[in-house]
This record gives structure tokens, C-alpha cells and sequence, in this order.
């Protein structure tokens, strides 16, 4: 296999020069030698023969109408090479843009060979785009030896900078993954302690809004590092559309009558933005998101949409649905019809549980799975016990269903990734959390957040003791994980950055862990 690795530099400017320099707050390529590829490129959703790859034309990424400076459809030529020195494309090809998706480039490149890396670029209005690097599956028979993940979620483009994304390139995994919160669709109101700043103050509700968020984030050179760099695997969580919103609901019951337009310009966004398949646009109200990635017989890799078909939450207050905690009086957090999949997406979730093949099974998805037991006192000094509606707690059921079918299929080696909570958690997904002897089903590794705040350390490590499948926690760094698989383990790094307010953030390894191939549940390394 020829191994083509390009520079970070070459993958940002494709050989030419910039005048801009990544620090800059909005680092505008649109004067330079990209002319309109001033969001750079991407690549996703790989299969054995081939990849998406993404870029979209915007001379003027922040321009009021969304639609990034450009007023007529355009003609883009795209090209694939085997080669590092890019000399004979291996497939190569002509497509049109379209304002009505912002003139966004989704080509689905195929007809390649397996378990290969690919160069590839883009030309049109006489200028050239940056240089990406794709990487093909290997054929499901293949019996690859290693695989590498390195993942992230939760960047809050106005609490930090993207420097976590920078290191996950320089990691060099076979593909990074997104797990939610890729951008904030709100702003804070008060400039204390913000390092950057949206391009305008409230949230984001129209399509025009939400593409300009997109570009902003895309305008970050560590971002567009990344996605030259590595092929993409996605999925989202609230913030790409609203906070804690579920299916067509609002966290607000008052704004339920604006939800759907706010979600359809939302998944509309995501996917100009996104190098994702036709199969994942926005059809009527939908965007079909959850899909997986068979790594040969080594691994297979579940993406989960936690978001789009939940039921609604369970026990609001004063209607106010947001993620609250509620006590065991809440009767409706355990009816066994809620879902926060949706019907359809667990048994298609279940069904790959019992056909599985492979060594390994990656579910990734956006949220904490493993129960968090919250104790507490009400007025008459009585022990009561709390539950966060918004995460795997307030639908136990799904849960419950969950660990149920890893057990019944005899799923082999099942690990859950996940992120949202901004903080660092490894732990023993048990039968039942509520008795410490319980068989450990699984293994669950959270990652912290890129940029936006944790939640308040003291409290929830003061209460690790009445959880002890938690085998550890942080919420005082920002970083991503990285994951490497092989036949005999998996081996995680929790990888954290050392400012979130320096754009030049070193990295080091916070804490290491294993899993052994044939035994469920943390090990430290």
C-alpha cells in the first residue's frame, strides 16, 4: 500500500501560499490562492471502493445571504491520485454546483481499491483547492491488524481554540470521528472569558444562519487540518441544531410551533457542510444519519443518531423540557415504549448486533450511556435518588433494551464511545448499575470536549463513590481520545490539551486505558 502524507501545509494550501496565518480569528482564504475554496475539503463516509469527498465554493464565506459570495451555478472539476506526487489522476470528474445547497460539492468517488489512501483536489473558477487524503475500507473478508480512531465532540468556537483538532491530525488515525456538538448554534452574551466570537450575537434559526455558523467554524485552520488530513465518520447531538431539543420538540414547549422549520434549515445545513452521501440529505423532515463501517474482520463501527427520533422528555418543569434532574417520582422516565433511538433505528442497531462477524464492536454515539446514581436529601431529610433526563438516563429503557441484545446476540467485544458532557469518563457498562456484582456487559469511553466548559468537577466526583462502574472521571481538561485496535486489545488514550485559550495548546496523554479481546470492562494501563 503506498502511503501518501502530505503536509499539514500542503493539506491547507496545496503547495501555494496564504496570506493569512491560523491564529486569526477569521482566517479568510477568500483573498489568497484558493480563490473560492476558503472552507478547504473534506472526505467521508468511506466504503472498500471508494469515499465522498466534500468541498464548497464560498469567495465570501460570511456573506449575510448564506450562500458564501456565489450567485450562479459553476462548474468544478475534481480529481483523485494513488500517487504522492499527484501525477495521473485515477478518477477524476466534472459537477455543478447549485445555490439551493450553497454550492456545496458532495461527489461519491468509487471504483477504487480497498484499504488505500488517495489524494485528492478540486479546481474551478481558475483556481485550485487544498490538497486532502481519503482512505478506503478494507473488503469485509480482509483481516487487517490495526485500526486507529481518534474522536471528538463539543466545540465551542467562542470558548477556544480548535488546537485539540490540530493534534488529532497530527495523531495520524485512520479516520476521525465526530460525535456532536460540531458547532453551538448559540452565543454568549457577555464577552467575559471568550476567546472568539460568532459572527452574530443570539441563535441561529434560518438556513442562511446556520450556513454562515458553519462557515465560521470552517474558516479555523486546525478544523480544515483535520479534515484534509483524515476521512470522516459523523454524527451529531443538540447544538447543531438546538439545546437538548428531541425529534420535532423544542427544550422550550412554547417554541414546538417554530421546531420544524429551525430543524429542517439545521439538517439542511448539515449536510452542505458535511461529506456525506446523497442517502443522508434532508428528505421531507429527515436526514438518515445512523448507518455503519465494517473495518474487515477487525471491527465494526456504529454510528448512532441520538437526536432526530427520541421521544419527548420525560417529566418537564413548567414547560421547560431542557435536561433537568428528576427522582424516582417521575414515573414516565421509565415507560418501556420511550425510545431515545426510535423504534426503527434499534431494531436495525439489534439486527447488526446478531449478524455481526468481527472482532470488535464500536457503537459510537453522542451521549454518557452508563448510569449516573445521584443521591440527595428532600425537605424532610429523606435519601432521594436523581436521574438527567437529557442522556441515556431519562430513557432506561433503551437503555435496558440495549445491553439486553449485546448479551442476547453475544455481541463480541461491544465499546461504546461517546461525548456531550464534556468531561472524561471510562466505564464498566453493567446488567444492572444498581448492584456493583452485576455482569459488565460492555466497555464505554467518553471523551471531553473540545473547547466548551465541563461540568462542576467536585460534584460529580463527590458522587463517583455511589457509582463504582465509573472507573474514571474529569471534567477539568479539554483534549479528544484516541483508540487503537488490534486482534488481542484496544488500547485508549485520553489526550488533553494544555489551554484551550492558546492557539499553540500542547497535548500529552491524561490517562491511559485497555480492553482485552474476550473480557467486558476497563483495565488501566
Amino acid at each position: 500500500m503506498t502511503l501518501i502524507t502530505p503536509s499539514r501545509r500542503q493539506f491547507l494550501t496545496g503547495g501555494l501560499t496564504v496570506p493569512c496565518v491560523a491564529a486569526l480569528p477569521l482566517c479568510s482564504l477568500a483573498q489568497g490562492a484558493l480563490g473560492p475554496f476558503t472552507l478547504g475539503v473534506a472526505s467521508g463516509d468511506p466504503a472498500s471502493d471508494g469515499f465522498v469527498i466534500w468541498t464548497r465554493l464560498a469567495p465570501d464565506p460570511l456573506a449575510p445571504d448564506g450562500l458564501g459570495g456565489m450567485t450562479t451555478p459553476t462548474k468544478v472539476r475534481w480529481f483523485v491520485y494513488d500517487d504522492e506526487a499527484m501525477s495521473r489522476p485515477v478518477a477524476q470528474g466534472e459537477i455543478s454546483t447549485s445555490p439551493l445547497a450553497a454550492h456545496a460539492v458532495h461527489v461519491e468517488v468509487a471504483g477504487l481499491k480497498p484499504d488505500r489512501f488517495y489524494n485528492y483536489r478540486f479546481e474551478a473558477l481558475g483556481a485550485r483547492s487544498a490538497t486532502g487524503r481519503a482512505r478506503t475500507l478494507p473488503l469485509p473478508s480482509a483481516k487487517p491488524q490495526r485500526l486507529k480512531l481518534a474522536y471528538a465532540s463539543c466545540s465551542h468556537y467562542e470558548k477556544g481554540w480548535f488546537s485539540a483538532y490540530r493534534h488529532m491530525a497530527d495523531e495520524d488515525p485512520d479516520y476521525s470521528v465526530f460525535l456532536g456538538d460540531y458547532i453551538y448554534e448559540y452565543s454568549y452574551k457577555k464577552p467575559d472569558g471568550l476567546v472568539r466570537h460568532h459572527e452574530q450575537i443570539g441563535d441561529v434559526r434560518t438556513l442562511s444562519e446556520f450556513r454562515r455558523r458553519y462557515a465560521l467554524y470552517r474558516l479555523d485552520a486546525d478544523l480544515q487540518a483535520l479534515h484534509a488530513r483524515t476521512t470522516s465518520l459523523i454524527t451529531w447531538d443538540d447544538h447543531e441544531v438546538q439545546n437538548d431539543y428531541g425529534g420535532f420538540l423544542s427544550e422550550y414547549m412554547d417554541d414546538d410551533v417554530n421546531m420544524l422549520s429551525i430543524r429542517q434549515a439545521a439538517y439542511q445545513a448539515f449536510y452542505e457542510m458535511m461529506p456525506l452521501r446523497r442517502t443522508s440529505r434532508l428528505i421531507g423532515t429527515h436526514v438518515h444519519l445512523y448507518k455503519a463501517f465494517r473495518f474487515g474482520d477487525l471491527a465494526d463501527i456504529t454510528l448512532l443518531d441520538g437526536r432526530q427520533y427520541r421521544s419527548p422528555a420525560a417529566c418537564p418543569v413548567n414547560g421547560v423540557r431542557k435536561g433537568h434532574v428528576v427522582t424516582d417520582a417521575c414515573i414516565d422516565r421509565l415507560d418501556p415504549k420511550r425510545s431515545m433511538l426510535g423504534i426503527q433505528q434499534e431494531a436495525w442497531l439489534y439486527d447488526r448486533f446478531a449478524k455481526s462477524h468481527t472482532t470488535w464492536n464500536i457503537i459510537a454515539q453522542d451521549l454518557l450511556v452508563a448510569s449516573f446514581t445521584q443521591t440527595g436529601r428532600d425537605k424532610a431529610g429523606n435519601t432521594i435518588v436523581g436521574h438527567w433526563t437529557d442522556g441515556w438516563d431519562g430513557y432506561p429503557a433503551t437503555r435496558d433494551r440495549l445491553l439486553a441484545a449485546i448479551q442476547s446476540t453475544r455481541l463480541k467485544n461491544p465499546v461504546m464511545l461517546g461525548g456531550d458532557i464534556h468531561s472524561f469518563w471510562a466505564t464498566d457498562l453493567k446488567a444492572d448499575f444498581s448492584n456493583p456484582n452485576s455482569a459488565t456487559i460492555a466497555t464505554e469511553f467518553v471523551g471531553t470536549s473540545v473547547t466548551s466548559d465541563g461540568p462542576p468537577r467536585k460534584a460529580f466526583a463527590d458522587r463517583l463513590p455511589e457509582n463504582p462502574h465509573i472507573k474514571y472521571f474529569n471534567s477539568g481538561t479539554h483534549g479528544y481520545v484516541v483508540a487503537e485496535v488490534t486482534p488481542q486489545q484496544m488500547a485508549v488514550r485520553f489526550r488533553a490539551i494544555s489551554d484551550r485559550a492558546d492557539p499553540n495548546a500542547t497535548v500529552a496523554t491524561e490517562r491511559a486505558f485497555t480492553v482485552e479481546n474476550g473480557r467486558a470492562g476497563v483495565i488501566m494501563a
